[in-house]
């Protein structure tokens, strides 16, 4: 008797296994963050990472690359921006300025105003970074078309940020701030 191994035919062993999808491949997007003011330095040394993390979640699923470019500035730039361009002579919390279809991939630019932010972060009770997150997904989001003109169109824009912020672990940024106990 020989001692060898008795083979088995192994298509007969294989089950049949449903095909896999092919994996998605991520779209590379290019995100720009200029040089943020000392300020955005001192309040949130991570305000460059942050402020990228939250641009890349608000382009997620989009098919096609962008590029966006982000400006983590102080008010007196953004209320000159702010002036010039939207004739309203005050600071504002974010600006959006799409670049145009022709300018593609490029979508534009995000200028986000340090004191403004810090002040409304303060006033909603809510971390700077978590605020700087919200507001650069809401100016990106602007960048994708999405507006806030009307109820409906706000209605819309506002539960994608909601969705965006989950996905991110943050919360919703349209929830009322819990009021501290009195003492």
């Amino acid at each position: 008797m020989s001692k060898r191994p008795i083979k088995i035919k192994k298509a007969a062993q294989k089950k049949a296994r449903p095909k896999k999808a092919p994996a998605k491949k991520a779209v590379a997007h290019v995100i720009d963050v200029a040089a943020p003011t000392a300020a955005w330095i001192r309040a949130l040394p991570r305000a460059t990472a942050i402020a990228r993390r939250a641009a890349r979640a608000a382009l997620e699923g989009q098919r096609r690359p962008c590029e966006v470019s982000l400006l983590l500035a102080g008010d007196a730039q953004v209320r000159q921006l702010n002036r010039d361009y939207r004739h309203k002579d005050k600071p504002t919390n974010v600006l959006s300025f799409p670049a145009g279809a022709e300018a593609a991939p490029l979508l534009g630019d995000v200028v986000v105003a340090f004191g403004v932010t810090q002040r409304e972060a303060a006033n909603e009770r809510k971390t700077l970074a978590a605020h700087l997150t919200h507001l650069v997904i809401h100016g990106v989001l602007h960048l994708l078309g999405y507006d806030h003109t009307d109820d409906r169109d706000a209605a819309v824009m506002e539960r994608r940020e909601s969705a965006i912020m989950a996905r991110m672990g943050l919360a919703d940024p349209y929830a009322e701030a819990p009021v501290p106990p009195r003492r």
